[in-house]
C-alpha cells in the first residue's frame, strides 16, 4: 500500500448512470460516468432498462477508469461500491461486480451508501469543509440536513416527510411542459425570470424536516384551478408570455424552503462549516442563495464542482475511504438495500 492511502476503485449504479473511479487517499485519479440516454422515451428512469443497461456498462466503465488512471487491476488495495438506496436491479449489478472483484483480487471490500457519498462529495469542492460541518443534501430522490463529524459520524437532523426537491423540480417541469429531466430547464428559465411574479406558498414544518408535496400542488392550481369560483387563466397565454417569471418563482419558493431549516440549524449547532450537495446543488440560484447565507453568518460554504454534483463514483471512493478507516471492510455476505437510510 503506497504511504498516501489505499488505491481504491469505485462503482456508482444505483440508477441509471454507470460510473466507476479511481482514488489514492483524498485525490481522484479518475471519474467514468456512464449515462443512459434509453429512458428519454418514457419520461423516467425504468428499473429494468437500466439494470440491463449497467450489465452491458459496467466492465468497459471499470477498465476506463483504471486506464485513465494509469492503473491495474492488481494495483488495487479494495474495492468498493454502492449498496443502497435506489433501484435494487441497478444496485445489484455495481455490487456483485464489486465483490467479484475484491474477492478475486483478494483485497478488501467496502459497501457504501449512495447518501454517504453525497455527504462525502463536498470533500471534492475547491474549499473542503472542516469538522464537523452541516451538509444539506438535495437530489431527485433525497433531501435532508445532516452534522458529518470526524470518526464517519452523522446526524440526521431533519429530512423530506414527502417529495425530495429534486422530484418537485422535475414534476413541475412537466407540468410546464419543458420535458424530462426538468431542473436545469427551470434554473435555465429562473434566471431570466421574474421570483416575485407569483408568490408561492412556503412550507414550515418543525425542526429541520422539509416538504415539497404542497408547492407541486400549488403550482399546478396556479396553472388550473379547480374551484369553481377561481378565474380561469388562459394557460397558453401565461406561460408563453411568463413562462420565466413561474419558474423564478417556483424556483424561489424551493430555495426558501430548503435553506430555513438549514439557517436555523446553523445557529442552534453553531457550525461553521456548510455543505450543499447532490443534484441539485448544480441549480445558480440555491448556489447562490446559499454563498449570501454562509456570508451572512461568517460561515464557510463547500459545493463540488457540477461534475461531482451528480450520481459518480468519485464520491463513493472518498466515503468508502473514510468508513474502511473508521470501520473496517464490509462483508461480502452484502446484500442490496434499495430502500436504505442514512
Amino acid at each position: 500500500m503506497n504511504a498516501d492511502g489505499p488505491l481504491l476503485l469505485a462503482l456508482e449504479t444505483s440508477c441509471d448512470d454507470t460510473a466507476a473511479a479511481v482514488l489514492r487517499g483524498g485525490r481522484v485519479l479518475s471519474s467514468v460516468v456512464a449515462g443512459q440516454m434509453e429512458h428519454a422515451a418514457w419520461g423516467g428512469v425504468v428499473p429494468e432498462v437500466a439494470s440491463r443497461a449497467h450489465q452491458r456498462a459496467v466492465v468497459p466503465v471499470v477498465q476506463e477508469a483504471l486506464r485513465q488512471a494509469g492503473a491495474s487491476a492488481s494495483d488495487l488495495d479494495a474495492v468498493a461500491a454502492t449498496y443502497g438506496p435506489g433501484l435494487a436491479g441497478a444496485l445489484l449489478v455495481g455490487l456483485s461486480f464489486a465483490k467479484a472483484y475484491a474477492f478475486g483480487l483478494g483485497v478488501p471490500f467496502v459497501g457504501v451508501n449512495h447518501l454517504e457519498g453525497h455527504l462525502y462529495s463536498a470533500f471534492l469542492a475547491d474549499t473542503p469543509p472542516a469538522f464537523p460541518f452541516l451538509t444539506l443534501t438535495v437530489s431527485g430522490g433525497h433531501t435532508m440536513l445532516v452534522l458529518v463529524d470526524e470518526g464517519f459520524r452523522h446526524t440526521v437532523l431533519g429530512r423530506t416527510r414527502d417529495d425530495a426537491a429534486g422530484e418537485a423540480f422535475d414534476k413541475v417541469a412537466k407540468l410546464l411542459g419543458l420535458g424530462y429531466p426538468g431542473g436545469p430547464v427551470v434554473d435555465r428559465l429562473a434566471h431570466d425570470g421574474d421570483p416575485a411574479f407569483i408568490r408561492f406558498p412556503r412550507t414550515r414544518l418543525p425542526g429541520y424536516d422539509f416538504s415539497f408535496s404542497g408547492i407541486k400542488t400549488a403550482v399546478r392550481y396556479t396553472l388550473d384551478p379547480i374551484h369553481a369560483h377561481a378565474p380561469k387563466p388562459d394557460r397558453d397565454a401565461l406561460l408563453g408570455k411568463h413562462l420565466p417569471d413561474v419558474a423564478a418563482s417556483f424556483q424561489a419558493a424551493v430555495v426558501d424552503m430548503l435553506l430555513d431549516p438549514l439557517e436555523r440549524a446553523m445557529h442552534d449547532t453553531g457550525a461553521q462549516a456548510v455543505a450543499v450537495v447532490g443534484g441539485v446543488s448544480a441549480n445558480t440560484g440555491l448556489r447562490a442563495a446559499a454563498e449570501a447565507l454562509c456570508l451572512k453568518h461568517g460561515a464557510t460554504l463547500s459545493i463540488p464542482p457540477l461534475r461531482y454534483c451528480t450520481d459518480n463514483a468519485a464520491m463513493m471512493g472518498l466515503a468508502a475511504q473514510h468508513r474502511l478507516a473508521a470501520d473496517g471492510p464490509s462483508p461480502l455476505t452484502l446484500g442490496v438495500a434499495p430502500s436504505l437510510a442514512l
